[in-house]
């Protein structure tokens, strides 16, 4: 956003920016109904698309007509269908799906809109799900860690120079995409996947999918409380260390260091702030 503005706000840059929710929100109340993936199947009326969301038939239309406004959706007569090309960004099986991930910032979203109070308290707020529930919110949230790194895994994974490590710990391994990524690089190699039990069925799916099971052991546990698993010689830290304490990163380093063989080699990828903590940017609005 700096560089959009290029250090020159205006009233009608300002207004762009802080009415830019309406958009968003407007996708989000679509994806958490799955309205892309009900149309994708057939073109609909609102009066039979409300109907078949047990929703009201009004406020259906007008998430519609909005939708169709963006051009996420085509309105002939009374008839509404997907555009070309959203089904493959926001249907489960669309190619490239970005879902999860638009899932994922609906939710974030109700918490952003408390941030007022969280200055005043210091507290984070309460958690509440999504029409979806709790648990379809964690497998977005999944989801959408898989839509964020797939793209980049692999030319990071090569970045890193030859690696020639025996065994791989994944901590928080999460959908399992940087294990295949380090899977596919070193092909003799093994990994184990750590992450929460509910975590570990997702990421078993993903890299089965990716046809090397064979090659990993999931371990389900908490890294806050738990042990790491040991006998490895390369542990990756991807995207944990942001979400921690100065205390609880100094406890996790002792389990990395616990769990590695000697001479083994441990990896972050996290975001790093400069020292005003204010840039990049991004990492500023992340935190």
């Amino acid at each position: 956003m700096r560089e959009q503005m290029a250090g020159k706000w205006t009233a009608e840059n300002l207004m762009n920016a802080t009415g830019a929710y309406q958009g968003a929100c407007v996708v989000f109340a679509a994806a958490e109904l799955d309205i892309f993936s009900i149309l994708d199947e057939t073109s609909m009326t609102a009066q039979a698309l409300a109907a078949k969301l047990v929703a009201d038939e009004r406020a259906t239309t007008i998430l519609l007509d909005a939708l169709a406004a963006m051009g996420l959706l085509v309105k002939e007569d009374a008839q509404y269908s997907l555009a070309r090309g959203v089904a493959e960004l926001l249907t489960e099986g669309g190619d490239g799906n970005v879902l999860g991930m638009v899932r994922h910032r609906a939710n974030c979203l109700r918490r952003w809109v408390q941030l007022a109070q969280v200055v005043k308290s210091g507290k984070p707020p309460e958690p509440h799900p999504s029409l979806r529930g709790a648990e379809a919110d964690r497998a977005a949230f999944i989801a959408a860690m898989h839509n964020f790194s797939e793209p980049m895994a692999a030319q990071i994974v090569g970045e890193l120079g030859p690696l020639n490590f025996r065994h791989l710990l994944d901590i928080g391994g999460a959908s399992g995409t940087w294990t295949i990524a380090f899977l596919r690089a070193v092909g003799d190699a093994h990994a184990t996947l750590f992450d929460l039990p509910d975590v570990i069925p997702m990421a078993k799916r993903r890299i089965t999918e990716a046809g090397l099971a064979e090659r990993v052991t999931f371990a389900g546990g908490d890294f806050c409380t738990d042990n790491l698993p040991a006998e490895v010689d390369f542990a990756w830290l991807g995207a944990i260390c942001h979400q921690n304490s100065r205390r609880q990163n100094r406890q996790l380093f002792a389990k990395i260091y616990a769990a590695l063989d000697k001479g083994g080699v441990v990896v972050l990828r996290d975001v790093v702030m400069d020292p005003t903590r204010t840039r990049p940017e991004a990492g500023a609005m992340f935190a």
